[in-house]
């Protein structure tokens, strides 16, 4: 239980231990969870209760989540999740300053204070364990709201994207894949479907690292991404278990990666695919590379997957090309994230400066 003298009246916040979680906190966090899919996910589709506690259960190796819960009247009415690089972790040091933190409040109890003991509990985390930066993302007006009170700075905005395949023009993009492999440009494409060899796996983890710190990031403060062998051994596991797919599709000049799309798709989950990564290194820009990558995962998703209806993707606002890219081939606007980031320092003063109940 965490004790703090900013807790207002009547909330305790309480750490949710799933190894030794009992049925009825169990079944207390699967009607909470269900209640605020519903008001901020309304008609999409939610994790099984079975698969959500086998992926709580799990220890992975390179990053540590807790999930605090807030409490009165012995119900939960709200929730803060932490996510942080595991102690010992090949590259934890240079995580040390930061924690991702998410979650919210059940609406019809916003405004009473419960907002506030959350953050007070992340406040308390971030001084305990030294994490001086903690990074928050945030889609509803009232979000926003929230994160320009407590002191927080927008850093990155984001736009989810999605696409509807029965209106592709496979022919098009059948030429994008044709012009991508002009003998003038000296290419030629690998592709993985299902899985992607972890021999294979290994030599790629430095070149993607190298493409995806390429990308638009705005202003945020974190630490070089890594693509790392032991979280696709992690994920792999979890597609045996479950069920799903990841697809690579790569243009290569002898060695040399060009030009990579990457999508992944859940058995839970059929009608849909998730996009990834596209991205294309800046000796090969401009020669349409990333319209051909993208039109080869699509015509290798619809080989395996013919049930598929929905491609989902994000993509940073400021990314132009990938945007102009994706409205030509038809994706639309389904949700706007913005990523904010918070001082330990900053979100004391707040704290200390408002009242219980106040700002949230």
């Amino acid at each position: 239980m965490f004790h703090t003298s900013r807790m207002p009246a009547g909330i305790q916040i309480q750490l949710f231990d799933p190894q030794t979680a009992s049925r009825r906190e169990w079944a207390q966090l699967h009607a909470y969870r269900r209640a605020r899919h519903h008001e901020d996910q309304p008609g999409e589709p939610l994790t099984p209760e079975a698969d959500f506690e086998h992926e709580l259960m799990q220890r992975h190796p390179l990053f540590e989540a807790r999930r605090l819960m807030a409490i009165r009247d012995g119900g939960y009415v709200g929730n803060l999740l932490l996510g942080f690089r595991r102690d010992g972790s090949p590259g934890c040091e240079d995580h040390a300053a930061f924690v991702d933190a998410g979650g919210g409040v059940l609406g019809g109890l916003r405004r009473q204070g419960i907002g506030t003991a959350l953050l007070a509990a992340l406040h308390t985390f971030m001084q305990g364990s030294g994490r001086t930066v903690a990074t928050l993302k945030v889609h509803r007006p009232e979000g926003h709201a929230f994160m320009s009170a407590i002191g927080a700075r927008e850093k990155y905005r984001s736009v989810e994207n999605r696409l509807a395949l029965e209106g592709l023009q496979w022919s098009e993009l059948a030429q994008w894949q044709a012009h991508a492999t002009a003998p003038s440009n000296g290419l030629h494409w690998e592709t993985h479907a299902g899985r992607v060899p972890f021999e294979r796996l290994g030599q790629l983890m430095e070149p993607l690292s190298v493409l995806i710190n390429e990308q638009p990031l705005g202003s945020l403060e974190i630490p070089r991404i890594r693509y790392e062998l032991q979280g696709y051994e992690s994920w792999y596991a979890a597609m045996d278990r479950r069920g799903g797919d990841h697809f690579l599709v790569m243009l290569l000049h002898g060695k040399d990666l060009a030009a990579v799309c990457d999508a992944s798709w859940d058995a839970r989950f059929a009608d849909r695919v998730y996009q990834q990564l596209t991205a294309v290194a800046s000796p090969w820009r401009g020669k349409g590379l990333a319209k051909g990558v993208k039109a080869a995962m699509f015509d290798l998703v619809r080989k395996w997957h013919p049930e598929v209806r929905t491609v989902i993707t994000n993509n940073a606002n400021t990314n132009a090309a990938m945007l102009s890219i994706n409205r030509r081939l038809g994706f639309a606007a389904h949700r706007q994230d913005a990523t904010w980031q918070v001082s330990v320092d900053a979100l004391g003063r707040w704290l200390s400066a408002s009242r219980h109940g106040a700002g949230d």
